[in-house]
């Protein structure tokens, strides 16, 4: 068990690089699956999450290499449809195999994932999805059986604009025969994202980025180069971690197109934001000012993933703000760990009251979920004395070794072993 240990206090200053999205890499990995040859994939983050779906790639039979920022995979080699329970249960993005490998095979067998506990997070538009393409689904207890003799291309309709639903519809629905489309599409950059691999690839999907997709399918797909897009939410856990500690931050390889969001919601709160093509300048010398309501909605509306981040910013600010989260319902678990700081934090049902002050004050506490995680981390930068996160493998999975990642701009943190749950 890690912990970070961090004096905090100290401005944040210096430049940054972003590295690659973690949830445009994992479905990508998983589209991999599809191509006749082999795939490199440029910009990957040194993820706990990341490995994960490396694993279950070669469990399968796939060659796959991770060399720094780089991912080859060989997916000709694969020769299994059946995913480990135990891998499933490490990770929920590993929901995202089942369009390409039912494509694939014809066939596949997993269980309901795991990842973080946030909430509600049924697969159901998942399945109601494959069988609309003709899969044959059953259920066992946790296992899920899908089968298919030929994909057959329909129209898909989403009640949600899910994420995960949109990907993995896609992925299924290239190689089917005939032409499918999404209405109510999730629209994230990461979508986007994940239909140039596909056409990189020899697909014909268009309409990502809106609500309507078109997938005509084809026969066959070719191996590809592609590099990812870099992580939104990196980015702005750095802008919100530079704004908290009154800092001055240079992001570079980044995208402020798909943070849109964030930065009208940061310039409320009164933080300085110069914008360029890749990059972004971030300051802010004085305390924040309260932003009146920030809702959490689907794409390109305000992101859940930084709702805990920006709440810890809101949390020294100056007056009385209110964070409504409508994405998952079990998204507040970092409120108790930022009050044991010495915020000022109040919940009823998916609202959060946030009345700000001028000083969080150091401690232990525990990250329950990654972004949560984060959100404490920022906390322990801006906070007055020495926090220590617990649980840090939660972070891990999103932020490649969050720990330097802030060094390198100024923060006093540090990874230390939790030598007392070793042995305990």
């Amino acid at each position: 068990m890690d912990n970070l240990v961090i004096e905090g206090g100290q401005p944040l200053s210096g430049t940054i690089r972003i590295h690659g999205a973690k949830n445009a890499a994992l479905p990508i990995l998983a589209a991999s699956l599809l191509a006749e040859g082999k795939v490199t994939i440029r910009n990957v983050p040194r993820l706990l999450d990341i490995e994960v779906m490396l694993d279950i790639l070669r469990d399968i039979g796939c060659q796959a290499r991770h060399q720094d920022t780089v991912v080859t995979v060989e997916p000709a080699a694969a020769t299994s449809s059946h995913i480990p329970e135990t891998l499933m249960r490490k990770m929920r993005s590993s929901v995202f195999l089942m369009g390409p490998l039912l494509a694939r095979f014809g066939e596949v067998q997993l269980y309901q994932p795991g990842g973080c506990a946030i909430g509600e997070r049924k697969i159901d538009l998942h399945l109601r999805g494959l069988t609309a393409l003709g899969a044959n689904i059953r259920e066992k207890g946790s296992r899920i059986v899908c089968t298919a003799r030929r994909l057959t291309g329909a129209e898909i309709i989403l009640d949600f604009p899910s994420v995960g639903a949109t990907e993995n519809m896609m992925m299924a629905a290239v190689l089917a025969q005939g032409s499918t489309t999404i209405v109510g599409s999730a629209r994230e950059p990461e979508i986007q994202d994940l239909q140039q691999f596909l056409n990189a690839m020899g697909a014909k999907v268009r309409g990502a980025g809106t609500d309507i997709i078109t997938i005509d399918g084809v026969s066959s797909l070719s191996g590809c180069d592609y590099e990812v897009i870099p992580d939104r939410i990196v980015s702005g856990t750095v802008m919100v971690a530079a704004a908290a500690t009154r800092g001055e931050v240079t992001l570079e390889n980044t995208r402020p197109d798909h943070l849109t969001s964030l930065i009208h919601a940061l310039r409320r709160a009164g933080v300085q934001i110069d914008i360029g093509n890749d990059i972004m300048k971030v300051g802010s010398s004085g305390r924040p000012k309260a932003v009146e309501r920030i809702v959490t909605s689907p794409y390109p509306a305000f992101p859940t993933d930084l709702q805990a981040q920006v709440m810890t910013l809101l949390a020294l600010s100056d007056g009385v703000s209110i964070m409504k989260e409508t994405i998952f319902e079990g998204r507040f678990k970092h409120v108790e760990e930022l009050c044991r700081m010495g915020a000022d934090i109040r919940v009823d049902l998916n609202n959060a009251f946030i009345r700000g002050v001028p000083q969080l004050y150091g401690t232990n506490v525990e990250a329950t979920d990654l972004r949560a995680g984060a959100a404490l981390v920022i906390a322990g930068l801006a906070a007055q004395g020495r926090t220590v996160v617990e649980q840090v493998h939660h972070i891990d999975r999103g932020y490649d070794r969050i720990e330097e990642m802030f060094r390198q701009i100024g923060g006093n943190i540090v990874r230390e072993r939790n030598a007392s749950k070793v042995f305990s």
